[in-house]
């Protein structure tokens, strides 16, 4: 069954049947459309997505970018990521779109194959505002930005307070009478999320006059369960006396937690931990893990709600940097030494 054979069937012509594949109501009659759609639904005909996406120059595909990722690697190295595509995708779907994920190791390698599938909108996790700017010159489609910081350029942004986050963590093991404090941060990149995290907590420290030596108390390590765990053993083997330390991803507190175990090291007993980030899993570990509670599913329904609005509406010129306020979701990973 084709285009040829439903025309003949029909009475129509090959055009008229376009027309109603593709939703062109207004140029057949409302018999002819009826006649059209009951033989392509008796001969379980099924149009070619391709070349309706050429006709109606609409592919119905959403470009989700997962950025930083190498060819070695995936995405459900981070939970939170797997947390934030799983979200994305479902509200895509729900405007019945569908979604073209890529991890990619530079986001700027996407635009070719952004702009050779004809996508009809973007999502890109967390880039830097150099890529920003490339990315913004080589593809002209509705893009919305999710974790990024790139002031001065006139884009579509929804993110956390993530100042304030890193603030809280310090402010928090402060609270219960945390003076030896330790970081654990993935190399920050210059502006951004982490290097926003960092200085939040810094600041904290110096406000409350708490001694925290960049040089000695950060702890580099990457956003993996695995490298984690030898971070938390490094931290044991430093012999600095650390009390409380906060991190900035609960995949990376709970490899922490791992870590500390192995070299004998309870929690909260003998140290304690904070996480960032309040996934579920939380409340799976053993101890449950106090950690910084930032809502996906609400950075994904904005995201959605702008890109949307954006396709939708014909414009790509909205500008919008919106940015959810953050809290402490107290479990039992904290020890108060206050008393």
């Amino acid at each position: 069954m084709n285009l040829k054979t439903i025309a003949k069937l029909a009475g129509v012509s090959t055009a008229t049947v376009s027309n109603v594949i593709n939703g062109n109501y207004h140029k057949v009659s409302e018999d002819t459309r009826r006649k059209v759609e009951k033989i392509i639904k008796d001969s379980n005909y099924k149009p070619n997505a391709v070349a309706r996406s050429l006709a109606k120059k609409e592919s119905r595909l959403i470009g989700v970018v997962l950025p930083y990722i190498g060819k070695d690697e995936d995405f459900f190295s981070n939970p939170y990521n797997a947390h934030m595509i799983a979200a994305l995708e479902r509200l895509v779907r729900n405007h019945d779109y569908y979604v073209m994920l890529r991890c990619v190791a530079d986001p700027r390698d996407i635009v070719p194959l952004l702009n050779s599938w004809n996508v009809d909108g973007a999502f890109f996790l967390g880039v830097y505002k150099d890529e920003v700017r490339d990315i913004k010159k080589t593809i002209d489609i509705p893009m919305v930005f999710i974790d990024t910081y790139a002031p001065g350029e006139k884009i579509v942004n929804v993110g956390i307070e993530d100042y304030r986050g890193g603030y809280l963590s310090a402010k928090y093991l402060i609270g219960k009478g945390h003076t030896r404090l330790a970081l654990v941060a993935p190399v920050s990149g210059g502006e951004g999320v982490i290097s926003q995290r960092q200085q939040g907590f810094m600041d904290a420290c110096k406000e409350s006059g708490i001694k925290f030596d960049p040089d000695k108390d950060i702890y580099n390590c990457a956003s993996t369960y695995n490298s984690a765990i030898e971070i938390g053993q490094d931290i044991v083997f430093a012999g600095r006396g650390y009390t409380g330390v906060a991190t900035m991803s609960d995949i990376v507190a709970y490899g922490l937690i791992e870590g500390f175990s192995q070299c004998g090291y309870k929690v909260p007993s003998d140290i304690s931990v904070v996480g960032f980030d309040n996934l579920p899993d939380c409340d799976f570990m053993t101890p449950k893990l106090t950690s910084i509670a930032q809502d996906y599913e609400w950075k994904a329904a904005k995201a959605s709600e702008f890109l949307f609005k954006m396709i939708e509406e014909g414009g790509k010129d909205l500008v919008v940097d919106e940015r959810q306020p953050i809290r402490v979701k107290e479990r039992q990973s904290v020890r108060d030494i206050s008393g």
